[in-house]
Formats: C-alpha cells, sequence, structure tokens
C-alpha cells in the first residue's frame, strides 16, 4: 500500500507541474474539480474503510474457515460470485472488503471470484448502465457476463494447483 501511496504520490506531483505551467487558470479549474470530487467520494471511501474494518474485527473465523478459504472450494466461488452481486458502493466498498477478507484468510480463488463479480455484475451498476446503453444492451451485458467470475475463481484455482502457490 505504501508502494502504491508513493507512486500515485509521484505521479500527482508530475501532474500538478504539469498543470501549473498550463496556466493559473488550468491550475485553479484542477484544484476547484479536485475539492468537487473529494466532496462526493470521500465520504464513500471513510464509510467503505470503516466497515471493512468492522467486518474484520467482528467476521468469525469459523466462516473464512467455512465460506471463503481455499477449503470451501467450489462452495466458496458461489458464495463470492453472490457476494459480488449485491456488494453496495461495487468497487469503493470492495477493494477495502477484498483486503479484509484476504487478511482473515480468504482464498485468492474467492477473491478473484468477488473481485470479478463486483466488477461485471454489480447490481448497483444496472440502472445506471439502463441509463446509458439502455435496457436491451445492458441485459446482454449481464447476461454474458454472468459466467466470467466463476471462470476468474475456476482459473485461480488451476493455477494455484499446476504452480503449486497453494
Amino acid at each position: 500500500m505504501k508502494i502504491a501511496a508513493l507512486i500515485f504520490a509521484i505521479i500527482l506531483i508530475g501532474l500538478v507541474i504539469y498543470t501549473w505551467f498550463q496556466g493559473a487558470e488550468t491550475f485553479n479549474l484542477a484544484l476547484k474539480t479536485t475539492f468537487t470530487q473529494l466532496k462526493g467520494f470521500l465520504p464513500i471511501i471513510i464509510l467503505a474503510v470503516a466497515m471493512a474494518a468492522f467486518v474484520e474485527v467482528l467476521m468469525p473465523k469459523s466462516f473464512v474457515e467455512n465460506w471463503l478459504s481455499d477449503e470451501a472450494g467450489f462452495k466458496g466461488i458461489l458464495f463470492a460470485w453472490a457476494a459480488g452481486i449485491v456488494t453496495p458502493g461495487a468497487g469503493l466498498v470492495g477493494m477495502p472488503l477484498v483486503a479484509t477478507l484476504y487478511r482473515a484468510g480468504a482464498g485468492l480463488p474467492v477473491l478473484m471470484t468477488y473481485i470479478t463479480s463486483i466488477a461485471t455484475l454489480s447490481l448497483m451498476k444496472l440502472p445506471l448502465e439502463a441509463g446509458f446503453y439502455g435496457w436491451k444492451i445492458t441485459f446482454i451485458r449481464l447476461g454474458v457476463s454472468l459466467i466470467l467470475p466463476l471462470i476468474a475463481g475456476g482459473l485461480t484455482s488451476f493455477l494455484l494447483y499446476v504452480y503449486q502457490l497453494r
């Protein structure tokens, strides 16, 4: 996490310098846009991180072992597939939860399924997509995406087996 923050900081410094040389008007617009976006995303990010922390503390070890570990097998993959579909806030909530679940002992196939399910199947995105594309394209995309998280989880499990990374 520290390396990612360092990389982001370096990129941001470069962007700030570049924007500064574009002129005061461009620089001020960039600052205004930054604070506008921050007002919208910061509460969600804070809530998502807090929620992940509470989940980490409250999640019973037996739940992780039975439903999310490598020993859970396909049952864990199916659970992660369904959980990704109904996770509110999609990636903003899902990313901190994935980190929490990983620390709690969730297996990589389960995590890959969950991440892919959030990205491709989140119910929260459907009305937004339908607003942009229409329901026909939204349902076709949803239909062809239903199996992708299961493939991601199964392929992760297969690769871990082949390369004996478990």
